[in-house]
């Protein structure tokens, strides 16, 4: 596995309380690759003046792939998006022969939606074959000469989709659609698990996840990443009330918390609250009850 690679923008917040939500979110991730022995990359600049915003992380995901040729496989993940499965990992065997693996629904694709695909969370292969389709996709983002022209054109041609500037995920969906068979033979679209969860339907079901499950299944029963898409941590809008947002972004982290904590012998007092308390099972060996706690559960990730 090659580094997990995720980012925020290189200025203060334009709301105080983002910047304290972004350190959440690093320390999540910071927690889930220690615990798996992934290496993290965390980008605070803009490797591209010309593709910034949502677009930033193709300059340096392509940066890091040149860089380091014996990385096999490069993780992006957004910065509003959260690990709340802490045991699950990636099942990197089944996806011999793909180079791009994207939570999404092939049937969604074939309709052309826009949300048939989501880049909140993705995986590609660090081969010739993603370097040129990052060299496809790049040109539609800010850089390109008729950027309002693209927007437009996603526009007309996803469905469900309003008039607003190229974005990097509709980009890459029409350029899979446009060119299906240069680039579909090596995508895996990945739904058995949530390599992405939409956070709106997850956060207030995680004290039912508690009673009825464990970790280590990786999707509608215990999610793997919730993705706090719609809402902005580090801007001034979002499509979501902010207080909602904030409210939702602390039990995902104190929900996924509560996993690391558990290790050292404590918990939150709930999912709404930093405050925490100590419970019986502390251990000496946190990393190595990881481990064993992996092995109990291995035939529940196998059914997946």
């Amino acid at each position: 596995m090659g580094p997990k690679v995720t980012g925020s923008p290189p200025s203060p917040c334009d709301n105080s309380i983002g910047d304290y939500y972004l350190l959440k979110s690093i320390k999540n991730k910071i927690d889930y690759c220690r615990i798996h022995n992934i290496e993290i990359a965390y980008n605070m600049a803009h490797l591209d003046n010309q593709l910034s915003g949502y677009w930033s992380k193709l300059p340096l995901i392509r940066k890091l792939m040149i860089s380091h040729p014996e990385i096999q496989w490069i993780w992006w993940m957004d910065s509003d998006a959260m690990f709340t499965d802490m045991v699950f990992e990636i099942p990197l065997s089944k996806y011999d022969g793909k180079n791009l693996i994207i939570h999404g629904y092939p049937d969604l694709l074939n309709e052309k939606s826009w949300v048939a695909l989501n880049t909140g969370s993705f995986l590609l292969r660090n081969c010739q074959w993603s370097l040129d389709l990052l060299d496809s996709w790049a040109p539609m983002g800010p850089k390109s000469t008729i950027c309002d022209d693209v927007g437009n054109i996603l526009s007309a041609n996803l469905k469900g989709r309003l008039h607003f500037e190229a974005d990097d995920q509709s980009a890459l969906i029409y350029l899979l659609i446009l060119r299906n068979d240069k680039w579909m033979d090596k995508v895996f679209i990945e739904n058995s698990y949530y390599l992405r969860g939409y956070w709106a339907g997850l956060v207030d079901r995680y004290e039912e996840m508690i009673q009825k499950y464990h970790p280590g299944f990786g999707d509608e029963r215990w999610p793997f990443v919730t993705h706090f898409v719609g809402y902005k941590p580090c801007g001034s809008y979002g499509d979501y009330p902010v207080e909602k947002c904030l409210k939702s972004m602390e039990r995902a982290f104190n929900f996924a918390d509560n996993q690391v904590l558990k290790l050292y012998g404590f918990r939150h007092k709930g999912l709404s609250t930093p405050n925490i308390r100590r419970i019986r099972n502390e251990t000496s060996r946190p990393l190595a009850f990881v481990s064993e706690f992996d092995i109990r559960h291995s035939a529940s990730r196998g059914s997946l």
